[in-house]
């Protein structure tokens, strides 16, 4: 009944300075569906909002003999955004990861069953204070022993987010990073403002079937299933935790609220999930729910309630790996990883089967009964500890009644044209919420299902200043989906509606660099972070939410479907008998999501220099105001302001929007970036990053007051333009009224120089290396501090020596050519997709394989070792990548071991490595797997082992490799090519065990080099340490191919993080796959 669960402030009723208002909250948040319910399938009902997709080819592998194979029919996509900020604040890893964890399955347990596709991670935390790197702004008012540091949640959180999505398998592909923390003026004297509390965002969609968008009728008689972990005796208390300012309840309550996570766990969940869905109609999951706040206790009920049912239970029948816990703690535990799921009787077998076959844990704990009863019986006591009727557990609560006043207090004013704008520029670029957040990128998979389109790095330089993440709907097309985030809570302490609108207008201009048909398409889930009861903030808050669902949304024709609130933003304490307090703004945070019409119409803000004569312009939807309340040119100075920017008309959005849309067809629109954090400074300044050039700019036609003009943060875009096209794209501005709003501020440039000029003045000049370096040594500190700072010395360095850092593919052969054209009409060999418990890259690869002219087949471990299945009628075998076991014996080796010490296994796989006609290929886990099989791989004696990289970090990149002259039969006719591809492990570095490069001479097949196509150690170009480069490798008869990055990640070309011009369709990898069917003939 806690406030996390039952969201009592959003239900209540409403008294704001004596007037009574018609709205709760959430009525306002609906009234933007009931305006705009097109394009929604499901809201407000469920786990997550569904979204209607577009029209796409589903490839999954038939229930009835495992193939894989293409369905076409509509792929709609889940939304939903969460937040884990209470137990991040305690123990960052543990909390952030469940945090991600919880998302997903909130994801998964949507109508009968679902799976999440990409996700995205954000983090708001007070100044970081990083040791020697303390900057001028920065103060230490203290903090409560029981919460960590802001410094401490960001060296750990991330990583525990990051992890969970890593060896779950999903990409985390957008985010937001902000440190906040200042001194308000209040009526009552100074308070402290900022995130001693946090907020850790875990948000992303998925992918549904149109059949399972609902949840069905659960009937009487149903089995009641638990799926996933055991309970153990973690997470008690949680939601009741997290309902209150942080400090203020038991510090005993505090640690045992925060979950453990197993992402491995969850993995085989979704899998047993994922091959209920495949059956279509004929699933047998009728609904199924996510395992959260309040455990079981919480679960279960609200499963049967949902379908007017009623549930008995035996506690007993709850997988426990902790015996001695009490009735209470079973029932209430909030252990992860784990599903509620009502399974129709008749189908019980088939769905113990499948969770046999994926080594999924469950149990048959209750059944679903006509009466409205929750009776938990146990029978180690022998008695009923739950016996009630479920109206008592989920009948509405009595409605709460808040009453507020509004407060404002005028806050000093702020004098920013007297400021020297090198000092200005110095500070905006090391403050994180603007600088480098490499250290928060790198560490997570980017590229894990082959379906995103568009992650955070942009460029042959792979700079993170993407302004969305997108994925494409399959393999064959190019439709998909995007996200992007907006939010803006300094802008709340002055004006909480400017703050809302600003947020929803940031995440507008981000996503509107993607073809999306139109603004309606759009679907937000907003966010809602806020101090309740602290003076001033529910009035915030309600004026917030006023904004976003009864003016902005309805406006814009957007709906809200989807959100969350966290209501207990403060942390309080004593020092030396002084009480304490840090309150964090009012804070919305907005994530856009929408269907994209084509993927290949994305733009990204890498300036070009390839493309003659260019000119930049910048569309100012703050009418030259150039307002500095909230901005971080006010924080770096330890200021607030008095007026904010804002939207001074939905319609503007709209007409920049629709602009946007049309350059994009038309292909006029060569880079984009929005205008946010840091104003237009920052805006041209990350182009350059990423385009790695320098710039001519001229803002003359702006404000006089130059310092604003640069550093405002209004709503507003730049776009690079060509000048041939430049009449066209006036009539586009023309026609969109935009033209008042708009500017030509001057030009990119082909070397490294960066100049800004008003009215003949020199405002700012500079190489962009050294700005680039400010803006990335925020991201450097942290990451020396976290991981081999000898690494992270030598990425930082690679800004000013950067020579050879370029990504510069040279492809040796025609990547349009289809060499098995000849067999299109031919059998299909069989490929087996092999996978263990914890695998995650299985789908990608049999896309890659099927297109290449093979039957794919899903073989899991089980099926061999079963002996339901061996490899004599197959021709390939494929060992895919993820985390087999955890990666718990180290990468691969409990998957090697499984064979190796199992007679039957061993002799499946010794047969089919001998077999003279077959080819087997090994990448990532499935490279580490087969090089600890070489005692029964044919001439892989020499191979080495693959061990912890360099870095001392999972390590996600896209990185440049050579193919050699090598016996590979996958690689022929390749050597001398040298392309981009995905990289993502955390043992990846070649250890040759006492041996000599001398001994895998000719079997190295790549090698990952540098732009001139040099062999590299070098950091992060050689991403794991690897010795002279050496990633891949292969037998002296080529038919057995060992690799760490994945090239089935990337068989297209819309797949790659960066490509030339040139690649359409396929990309060089494809050759690889294709090279496989033409060998078998």
């Amino acid at each position: 009944n806690s406030e996390h669960c039952r969201h009592k402030i959003f239900n209540a009723d409403w008294n704001i300075d004596g007037q009574e208002k018609p709205y709760s909250l959430f009525g306002m948040i609906r009234n933007t569906y009931q305006k705009n319910p097109q394009g929604v399938l499901s809201a407000y009902s469920d786990n997550a909002a569904v979204v209607e997709g577009l029209p796409a080819s589903r490839f999954f592998p038939n229930p009835a003999d495992n193939v894989y194979k293409t369905n076409d029919e509509p792929v709609h996509f889940q939304i939903k955004v969460e937040t884990h900020n209470h137990p991040t604040a305690i123990s960052p890893w543990p909390g952030a990861a469940t945090g991600a964890g919880g998302e997903i399955r909130d994801e998964g347990a949507t109508g009968r069953g679902s799976k999440p596709k990409s996700g995205l991670t954000g983090f708001s935390v007070s100044n970081l204070n990083i040791p020697g790197f303390k900057q001028p702004w920065e103060r230490d008012y203290g903090k409560p022993s029981r919460i960590v540091s802001a410094f401490d949640i960001m060296m750990e959180g991330p990583l525990g987010a990051a992890g969970f999505n890593n060896e779950f398998g999903r990409p985390a592909i957008n985010g937001y990073f902000r440190t906040y923390e200042n001194t308000l003026l209040t009526h009552d004297g100074d308070e402290v403002r900022g995130y001693h509390k946090p907020i850790m965002l875990a948000g992303g969609l998925g992918s549904i079937r149109a059949e399972h968008v609902h949840k069905n009728d659960i009937p009487v008689g149903a089995k009641l299933v638990v799926l996933g972990g055991p309970a153990m005796l973690i997470g008690l208390g949680g939601s009741a935790a997290s309902s209150v300012d942080s400090g203020a309840g038991s510090e005993q309550l505090d640690f045992a609220s925060v979950q453990r996570e197993n992402p491995e766990m969850e993995r085989r969940a979704q899998e047993v999930i994922d091959r209920c869905t495949y059956l279509g109609d004929e699933s047998p999951i009728a609904s199924i729910h996510d395992v959260g706040a309040g455990g079981l206790s919480n679960a279960f009920p609200e499963l049967v309630n949902d379908s007017g049912r009623g549930g008995t239970f035996e506690l007993r029948d709850i997988p426990n790996d902790e015996p001695g816990m009490s009735p209470m703690e079973i029932w209430c535990n909030e252990s992860q990883e784990r599903y509620v799921i009502a399974i129709y009787p008749d189908k019980l077998q088939q769905f113990e089967d499948i969770c046999k076959r994926e080594r999924c844990l469950y149990a048959i704990v209750g059944e679903a009964t006509e009466a409205q009863e929750l009776v938990v019986n146990d029978k180690f006591f022998d008695n009923k500890p739950v016996n009630m009727p479920l109206n008592v557990l989920l009948g509405k609560p009595p409605k709460m009644s808040r009453t507020a006043l509004s407060r404002s207090c005028p806050q000093p004013g702020f004098e920013a044209d007297i400021l020297d704008m090198e000092e200005v520029t110095e500070r905006l670029l090391k403050l994180p919420t603007i600088a480098n957040k490499s250290f928060l990128i790198t560490i997570g998979d980017r590229s894990i299902t082959g379906m995103v389109t568009r992650d955070q790095m942009v460029g042959p330089w792979q700079i993170p200043v993407a302004n969305a993440g997108i994925t494409c709907a399959d393999y064959k097309g190019y439709t998909g989906e995007a996200m992007a985030s907006g939010e803006r809570p300094p802008v709340a302490l002055i004006n909480p509606k400017a703050s809302a609108r600003l947020s929803i207008g940031e995440a507008i201009t981000n996503i509107a660099c993607a073809k999306i048909n139109k603004i309606s398409d759009i679907k937000i889930s907003a966010n809602w972070m806020s101090a309740a009861g602290h003076p001033g903030e529910d009035s915030a808050l309600y004026d917030a939410v006023e904004t976003v669902g009864l003016e902005l949304c309805p406006a814009l024709g957007i709906s809200v479907p989807v959100g969350k609130d966290s209501m207990s933003m403060k942390t309080v304490w004593q020092d030396e008998g002084v009480d304490k307090s840090v309150t964090s703004p009012m804070s919305v945070n907005i994530t856009a999501f929408a269907p994209v019409t084509d993927v290949r119409k994305t733009v990204t803000p890498q300036l070009r220099t390839d493309k003659g004569a260019t000119e930049l312009l910048l569309i100012d939807l703050g009418h030259g105001l150039d307002r500095l309340g909230g901005s971080c040119l006010a924080q770096v100075y330890n200021q607030i302001g008095t007026v904010t920017a804002d939207l001074e008309s939905p319609e503007d959005l709209i007409n920049l929007f629709n602009a946007t849309q049309e350059m994009l067809a038309n292909d006029y629109a060569l880079a984009y970036h929005d205008r946010s954090d840091g104003g237009l400074l920052v805006t041209l300044l990350e182009m350059s990053f990423a385009g790695h050039c320098g710039l001519n700019i001229d803002i003359s036609s702006l404000s006089e007051q130059t310092v604003s003009a640069l550093t405002a943060e209004e709503l507003g875009v730049v776009v690079q333009i060509s000048v041939a096209d430049k009449e066209a794209v006036i009539a586009i501005l023309e026609k969109h009224n935009l033209i008042d709003l708009s500017h030509w501020i001057g030009s990119p440039s082909k070397d490294s120089q960066i100049t800004i000029v008003a009215n003949d003045n020199v405002i700012l000049t500079g190489n962009r290396k050294k700005y680039q370096g400010w803006w990335s040594e925020t991201s450097y500190r942290m990451q020396a501090l976290r991981d081999n700072d000898k690494c992270a010395l030598e990425e930082f360095s690679s800004i000013e020596n950067d020579t050879d850092i370029e990504i510069s593919p040279i492809v040796t052969f025609d990547i349009n050519q289809d060499i098995t054209a000849e067999f299109n009409n031919k059998p299909k060999p069989k490929v087996a997709i092999l996978r263990e418990q914890g695998v995650n890259g299985q789908q990608e690869m049999a896309a890659a394989f099927d297109k290449a002219g093979f039957e794919a087949v899903d073989v899991h471990m089980t099926d061999i070792l079963k002996g339901r299945l061996d490899f004599a009628n197959f021709k390939g075998l494929v060992a895919c990548g993820g985390f087999s076991y955890g990666d718990v014996l180290g990468a691969g080796r409990g998957w090697a071991n499984s064979i190796l010490l199992n007679s039957n296994a061993r002799s499946v796989f010794s047969d089919f490595f001998n077999r003279e006609d077959t080819f087997t290929l090994g990448v990532c886990n499935g490279c580490q797997m087969l090089s600890n099989l070489k005692e029964i791989i044919p001439g892989a004696q020499s191979w080495p082992k693959f061990v912890k990289n360099k870095s001392e970090q999972f390590e996600a990149r896209f990185s440049q490799v050579q193919i050699q002259e090598s016996p590979s039969i996958l690689l022929a006719g390749m050597a001398g090519t040298r392309i981009p591809v995905a990289v993502a492990h955390g043992e990846g570095q070649v250890d040759l065990q006492g041996k000599s490069i001398a001994d895998i001479e000719g079997l190295v097949v790549l090698n990952y080099v540098d732009s001139k196509g040099k062999n590299t150690e070098k950091y992060p170009l050689n991403p794991n340490g690897s010795i002279n480069g050496i990633t891949g490798l292969t037998t002296p008869d080529g038919r057995v191919t060992i690799m760490m990055p994945h090239p089935e990640r990337v068989f297209r070309a819309v797949q790659n993080s960066w490509k030339p011009d040139e690649w359409q369709e396929d990309a060089p990898w494809m050759r690889l796959f294709r090279n496989a069917r033409k060998w078998v003939g």
